[in-house]
């Protein structure tokens, strides 16, 4: 019993690593790149093997991937966008994709929380800044906010996987577990400054919604807010900015 229960729970693990992408340019670049790590490539049996997919499966073959075809239904549940997946689909072993309970165990972090980011490609360009600044992961909740997509693949130019993404279902499920760690809010109307931050062993900062901001609800989960100076009356940033300012300050 014993032996089953670790079966399922290395099982469970596996599978959450697993992101799901589509599109022929998207798999042909995907396959290029031997640094991502891949478990299947799925296809529609109607596909005419010619151009891209004769590419995908060339590819595939040099990499010695499995190939599985289905029903077009089939694969358009697979892939979970039925307009656009052009008839192909992708399973990523993503290694940096992470329960956000592998927090608990970080005794040093710098981290970006994403509070209802529903635009993809703000999502990519945050990837992006993050992974090329000073933060040590982004924290992405499932429910309400943008899915990676190749969209996102698209915007985060080439670094969607280089850096920790950790999942959760809303924030509320991570931030209250996350002991001796201050939580910054981002808002326009708090009086700190982004600035004139401490240097601190455990920080996160969440990064709201791109029309309302940080919801109540996370907000009250917060230990302060901060905001980006601005002049000449100007209101706010884009989030993507935003993040991008974050990221890089020392």
């Amino acid at each position: 019993m014993v032996q089953d229960s670790q079966a399922y729970k290395d099982k469970k693990a596996f599978f959450e690593k697993i992101i799901t992408l589509y599109g022929r340019n998207v798999l042909v670049e995907i396959l290029q790149d031997e640094t991502i790590a891949i478990h299947k490539v799925h296809m529609a049996d109607s596909n005419k093997e010619d151009g891209a997919i004769q590419t995908i499966l060339s590819l595939a073959k040099k990499r010695n991937i499995e190939v599985f075809y289905h029903k077009k239904a089939a694969l358009s549940r697979i892939s979970k966008n039925a307009k656009q997946d052009q008839g192909v689909a992708i399973d990523i072993i993503a290694q940096g994709y992470k329960n956000a309970q592998e927090i608990l165990k970080l005794s040093t972090y710098r981290l970006i929380a994403l509070d209802g980011i529903q635009n993809p490609q703000n999502l990519g360009m945050i990837i992006r800044s993050c992974a090329a600044g000073n933060i040590d992961g982004i924290i992405l909740p499932k429910k309400s906010s943008a899915k990676i997509s190749p969209l996102v693949m698209k915007a985060s130019a080439g670094t969607l996987f280089k850096l920790p993404l950790y999942f959760c279902d809303t924030l509320e499920d991570i931030l209250p577990k996350l002991q001796k760690t201050t939580i910054y809010a981002l808002s326009s109307h708090a009086n700190k400054s982004i600035y004139k931050m401490p240097q601190e062993k455990k920080s996160v900062f969440v990064l709201g919604n791109e029309s309302e901001g940080v919801s109540q609800e996370v907000q009250k989960l917060c230990n302060d807010s901060i905001a980006i100076p601005m002049n000449r009356e100007v209101e706010s940033l884009n989030v993507a900015v935003t993040a991008a300012l974050i990221a890089f300050m020392q």
